[in-house]
């Protein structure tokens, strides 16, 4: 191969919860020999877990609430694997992890099929025109015609759909999985009715069963790569990521189908994984990862270069080069160092808080990636203290967790009491629990006065007359940039007819 980066394919799983995307990553895993055995996933030494089971309410709640990265290698490609937190509460976080990523599986429970959950993250898949592969799972269960499922997708996603096999029979009537390329079915066998590697040729049929496998064949649009890269049509595999049905033939649609690294955007210039510098930027932050280290772990998508450890790059919101020294490429048993790395990769980089979401790294910081944002925090709430000696721990604490992108911190112009902001409530259990575990701050959250806030840009004048007038409604974020705090979205409306020379925006560019 003339270049590396031909050989890598940078994927997350989008589903709704429990429709079996932790089941197929650790079954991809598995079949990419990555773990040994299912159930496994873990890191090397309880200690350090690198999967994302070490936050305590996640060991309470059993969601995955962080992401994390795991990196296997199957028939001389390098599969990077972005695990997509599965609670809606999270979007923000898994919105940015999928700017990271080239190409996405979605999965869909055969019984329920499309569920919200799924239909919003495709919605942010279709904004960067990421292509996807279907995966329907739970085929060996009852579920509904599968015609049903297509269609569905089909309408309610506005996509080209192609089936690439089929189910035989659902349900206790179930006998198998057939490949359309091979006209092979992949069988169950044992008690446990699995897949084990057991492929026959496709035998007689009954009448109605090869009726609806002929009408799968030929009543939907052929396999087209460039339909299917361009985010108009989807490749849908049938199987039970459980049972080991179709998880090969998804390892293997990756490899040959999905994109090798894409160009990312960086203001008006597209930066191509050719170029020579190394660059990447900071999608996701994760803090204490250790306990007993307080440290932090920056991921980077590298979008060019081949980067060597130990070499210096340039963090756009520091402006000074930092050497990385210990780069950490995620293995799914281990963290493991890393020498070198290509575009598309992932890079985990220990740092003390210098790194931020939406920071550009490169080597000679002349660009600046673009399309990591923030969005309008939709739930806002004050942060009171039980130990009001304990200011400067929970100031910190807050800069920390808004740096990670667990919540937004606004600091009033007026008024002691802090506010944070997050998408959904259950960022709000996140926060209490982890400033008791992380920093050991007592706080409570009581109601804000506001609903929602704006980032407000304009001209001096014009910014220097809305905050004499605004004064109460006005806070600062944790970059010092202005936020006007509106009681209700009517307030919103109003200030903006006043002060059409104000910008109000619901969303800021990292």
């Amino acid at each position: 191969m003339s270049n590396p980066q031909n050989s890598r394919r940078t994927f997350a799983i989008i589903s709704h919860p429990d429709a079996g995307k932790t089941t197929l990553t650790e079954k991809l895993l598995l079949q990419g020999g990555a773990i040994h055995l299912a159930g496994e996933v873990k890191a090397r030494g309880q200690a350090r877990r690198a999967r994302s089971d070490w936050m305590k309410i996640e060991q309470q709640r059993g969601i995955s609430v962080t992401s994390s990265v795991m990196t296997f290698e199957k028939g001389g490609i390098t599969f990077n694997l972005l695990d997509t937190p599965g609670h809606e509460d999270f979007s923000e976080d898994t919105y940015r992890t999928l700017t990271a990523v080239d190409s996405a599986i979605m999965v869909i429970d055969a019984a329920k099929g499309i569920e919200p959950q799924t239909r919003k993250l495709f919605e942010v898949c279709r904004l960067r025109s990421v292509p996807i592969i279907t995966f329907v799972n739970k085929v060996d269960r009852e579920g509904r015609s599968i015609f049903e499922t297509l269609d569905e997708v089909a309408d309610a996603l506005a996509l080209d759909v192609s089936p690439q096999g089929a189910p035989l029979g659902m349900g206790g009537l179930f006998t198998g999985v057939l490949d359309f390329a091979t006209d092979t079915v992949a069988r169950p066998e044992g008690g446990s009715k699995e897949y084990l590697g057991k492929r026959e040729p496709l035998g007689e049929l009954p009448e109605e069963l090869a009726e609806e496998i002929e009408l799968a064949r030929i009543g939907y649009p052929e396999f087209d790569l460039e339909a299917y890269r361009n985010g108009d049509l989807t490749p849908v595999f049938f199987g039970s990521a459980l049972k080991n049905f179709g998880v090969e033939e998804l390892i293997d649609a990756i490899a040959k189908w999905a994109p090798p690294p894409r160009p990312q955007p960086a203001g008006e210039e597209q930066i191509s994984p050719e170029r020579d510098e190394v660059t990447g930027f900071i999608f996701k932050v994760q803090a204490n990862m250790d306990p007993n280290h307080r440290d932090r772990i920056a991921f980077m998508r590298q979008v060019s270069g081949t980067f060597k450890r130990g070499m210096k790059l340039t963090p756009s919101g520091l402006g000074k080069p930092i050497a990385i020294h210990s780069p950490i490429l995620f293995m799914a048993q281990d963290r493991e160092l890393a020498d070198t790395a290509e575009a598309g990769d992932i890079i985990g980089i220990p740092n003390h808080g210098t790194l931020r979401v939406g920071d550009t790294l490169s080597e000679k910081n002349a660009i600046r990636f673009t399309g990591l944002p923030n969005f309008a925090p939709e739930i806002l709430r004050r942060v009171v203290l039980r130990d009001p000696t304990k200011t400067k721990q929970l100031r910190k604490a807050l800069d920390d967790l808004s740096e990670e992108g667990v919540i937004q911190v606004f600091y009033p112009e007026i008024g002691a009491q802090w506010i944070v902001g997050v998408v959904g409530q259950l960022q709000l259990d996140v926060l209490v629990s982890r400033l008791e575990a992380e920093y050991k701050v007592e706080a409570v959250l009581e109601p804000s006065p506001f609903a929602t806030a704006r980032w407000l840009k304009g001209e001096a004048k014009a910014m220097d007359e809305f905050e004499s007038f605004n004064r109460a409604n006005l806070a600062k974020d944790r970059d010092g940039d202005l936020v006007f705090m509106a009681k209700s979205p009517w307030d919103v409306g109003y200030q903006q007819e006043k002060n059409p020379e104000v910008a109000f925006s619901a969303i800021k560019e990292r």
